[in-house]
């Protein structure tokens, strides 16, 4: 049988903690059968920017959290390094349940297919509809193909400001791709200036309002 998508499962409500009750009985697809819980976004509902990631890991899965892992403490630390704060950000992701395969005792993460992106695009478009925020920073393909256009290539089109009907958009890379870097140094370097365009797009509206 096939799943329904997200969208029975979002209520209509302009409470952003209804909406992240709601996504815990979330059956839009089969991820949750093996997930531990649904992980939610988190910030302020008002956030002016908000980061959009893949998918929860391991360690998200775990504990319920967006970006607790080894790429949300790089992540932390590059926010830092870019000038900008954690604290103002609203952070999530296009998936809310960990994919993975068991090797012995470990859980590896395992992309999200197209079918499970597009089942949980309500919650995303939900997410945005409630913050309203003025820029959505896309961290990795699948998030920038959810939230951008599903033929964006972060590999040629990173750090461009991209105008949307609601709010503008920048994609960069996943904060786990640069744990995988063979240079890391150089691929952290390249994160933080991605960051720092960012944080300069936002003193540009800053400065002009």
């Amino acid at each position: 049988m096939k799943a329904p998508g997200a969208d029975e499962f979002v209520p209509d409500t302009p409470d952003l903690a209804t909406l992240r009750t709601a996504s815990c009985g979330c059956r839009g697809c089969d991820l949750y059968r093996h997930a531990t819980q649904t992980v939610f976004g988190e910030g302020p509902a008002d956030a002016a920017v908000v980061l959009v990631g893949e998918q929860p890991g391991d360690q998200e899965d775990q504990q319920g959290h967006p970006f607790v892992g080894p790429a949300g403490h790089l992540l932390d630390r590059a926010l830092a390094d870019a000038g900008l704060d954690r604290e103002t950000l609203y952070l999530t992701n296009a998936v809310k349940h960990f994919k993975f395969v068991e090797r012995g005792k470990r859980r590896i993460h395992k992309a999200p297919g197209r079918t499970e992106i597009v089942a949980c695009s309500a919650w995303i478009t939900a997410e945005l509809a409630l913050i309203r925020p003025e820029l959505v920073v896309c961290l990795g393909a699948i998030a920038a193909q959810a939230v951008i256009d599903p033929a964006f290539k972060v590999s040629k089109q990173r750090g461009h400001v991209v105008s949307m009907p609601d709010y503008r958009a920048i994609a960069t890379v996943h904060p786990s791709a640069v744990l995988r870097a063979p240079d890391r140094a150089e691929a952290y370097a390249a994160f933080v200036a991605d960051l720092k365009k960012v944080r300069a797009e936002m003193s540009k509206r800053t400065t002009s309002g």
